[in-house]
C-alpha cells in the first residue's frame, strides 16, 4: 500500500489474529479506527510535506455488509457449537478455521502462519469456601455458579488452598498497581478493589512478590454491573489462591478493616486437568517496507456464556478489512 508519493514508502502490516484473551497486540474496534488512521499519517509525515489525509480512502473501503457478512458466520458457528466460541470448544476451533481460511483466499497478498500450542487447563473441584471473622463474628459467605446470586467466585488460575486458620486481612490502598500499595504485606490476604492502571494478572504478580497468603478482589459497585463477583483470569504461573467477591461482600470488608482486625479463611480445591491447544493466526502482507511494520490483531475467542458477536467478532472483521 503506497502511502506517501514523494518518498514512495510502502507500508508493511502484520495481521494476527490470536486466540488466547488478554494477549491481543491491539484490539481494532469501530472506536479506534480513528487513532489508526492518524497513525498511518504520522508516520509518513513531515514539517515540510503537504500531501492529502488518508483517512477518506481508509473509511471507504470498510463497507457495513462485508462486516456483517462475516459476523453472521461467527454466529453461525457459535450456534452450532452450543451458543459459544470459548476456548478448548468446537466453535473456538471452527472460528480459528473460518479465519484461516479467509486469510489464505487472498492469494498471494498474505503469508499465513498458523500455530498452535498448549496452555493449562483450569476447572475447580468442589464448591471453595470463603469465611471471614469480624470482633468474634464468623460469616460464611455464599458462592454459586450463578454469580448474580453469589458473594464471590474464583479467579481462574488461583492455585489451591485450604486454610487450617485464619489470617489477617489487609485492605490494599487504591487499586494495587503499584509496588508501594504493597509494603507489608507478607503474611495477610490481601483484599483489592477493582479498577486502576493495571490487569488482575499484574496485580497478581505484584502481590507474588510481596509473599501474600490470598488475593481477594472484589468489583467497584460503580453501575448496576459492577455490582456482582465476575470471572477474572490470572498469569497460568500464578502461585496464589485468589477470590473474586462482589462489591457488597469486598466493600464490608474493607471498611471493616478501617476499625478492627479483620480475618478471612478460604478453601479451594482444584481438578487435575490435561492442558489443551489453542491456535494463533498470523498474516504478514507479501511485500513492503519491513521497517515499517504494523501490527493488527484480536483475540479470536468468546466467553463460555455467549458467541462475542459484539466483544470480539466486530474485532476479528475490522481486522480482515
Amino acid at each position: 500500500m503506497i502511502v506517501s508519493e514523494p518518498y514512495r514508502k510502502r507500508m508493511f502490516i502484520t495481521l494476527c489474529v490470536i486466540g488466547l484473551v488478554g494477549i491481543a497486540t491491539l484490539a481494532l474496534a469501530a472506536a479506534t479506527l480513528g487513532t489508526l488512521i492518524k497513525r498511518f499519517d504520522s508516520i509518513v509525515s513531515t514539517p515540510t510535506t503537504s500531501k492529502p489525509k488518508l483517512n477518506s480512502t481508509l473509511a471507504e473501503t470498510i463497507r457495513i455488509e462485508d462486516l456483517m457478512t462475516h459476523l453472521r458466520q461467527l454466529q453461525r458457528i457459535a450456534d452450532e457449537s452450543n451458543g459459544t466460541r470459548a476456548i478448548n470448544t468446537r466453535g473456538f476451533n471452527e472460528t480459528v478455521n473460518y479465519i484461516e481460511k479467509y486469510l489464505n483466499e487472498q492469494g498471494t497478498l498474505l503469508k499465513v502462519t498458523r500455530e498452535t500450542f498448549k496452555i493449562r487447563n483450569f476447572a475447580i473441584a468442589t464448591d471453595p469456601i470463603l469465611l471471614s471473622l469480624i470482633n468474634g463474628t464468623e460469616k460464611n459467605y455464599t458462592y454459586s455458579s450463578k454469580l448474580a446470586r453469589s458473594d464471590f467466585t474464583y479467579a481462574i488460575y488461583s492455585t489451591e488452598a485450604n486454610f487450617s486458620d485464619y489470617v489477617p486481612l489487609i485492605n490494599i490502598p487504591n487499586f494495587g498497581c503499584a509496588k508501594n500499595e504493597w509494603q507489608n504485606t507478607q503474611g495477610f490476604a490481601a483484599l483489592v478493589k477493582a479498577g486502576g492502571p493495571c490487569t488482575y494478572a499484574e496485580k497478581g504478580i505484584l502481590a507474588g512478590k510481596n509473599d501474600v497468603k490470598a488475593l481477594l478482589f472484589y468489583n467497584d459497585g460503580e453501575t448496576n454491573a459492577n455490582l456482582a463477583p465476575i470471572s477474572v483470569r490470572l498469569r497460568e504461573t500464578n502461585k496464589l489462591p485468589a477470590l473474586y467477591l462482589s462489591y457488597a461482600a469486598g466493600q464490608a470488608l474493607a471498611n471493616a478493616t478501617l476499625s478492627t482486625l479483620v480475618m478471612v479463611k478460604l478453601s479451594i480445591q482444584l481438578q487435575n486437568l490435561e492442558d489443551f491447544p489453542v491456535d494463533n493466526i498470523c498474516a504478514d502482507t507479501t511485500d513492503g517496507d519491513v521497517t515499517q511494520t504494523i501490527v493488527v490483531g484480536s483475540h479470536s475467542d468468546s466467553v463460555p456464556a455467549g458467541p462475542g458477536i459484539n466483544d470480539n467478532g466486530k474485532d476479528i472483521v475490522l481486522v480482515f478489512k
